[in-house]
């Protein structure tokens, strides 16, 4: 399965989301998904089949408990592809940066009004 493809899921996604945080049970990623999703326990663990065996995600056992994290070598994979399309938006992208500065150096120039009248 390509990368993309694995990506193209919306609760792969979110899957990985949780795990950039921080490293989770199977059954904190089914709660979460569950809840958000709507889907079965069964599901989840298919989505999280699915991320262990493209490399996104890996698990390892503790005792009962079966504890996933993210892999980001994957998400290298996507990077480097991403390379090319990236002179894109990069003036895009400082060019709004630029815009932000501008709009904070603004703010920070204009005086502020108190809300006491100046006494003559």
């Amino acid at each position: 399965m390509h990368a993309f493809d694995v990506l193209g899921d919306p609760v792969r996604r979110r899957i990985l989301e949780l795990l950039a945080d921080e490293e989770l049970t199977a059954g904190d990623v089914v709660r979460v998904i569950g809840n958000e999703f709507g889907i079965t326990q069964s599901a989840v663990s298919q989505h999280l089949k699915v991320l262990r065996e493209t490399g996104f995600a890996g698990m390892r056992a503790e005792g009962t408990r079966r504890l996933y994290s993210l892999d980001p070598a994957p998400l290298r994979g996507i990077d480097e592809w991403l390379d090319p399309f990236r002179p894109f938006w990069a003036p895009r992208l400082d060019a709004l940066g630029t815009e932000i500065a501008r709009g904070k150096k603004a703010r920070r120039d204009t005086p502020t009004h108190t809300s006491k009248k100046e006494k003559p």
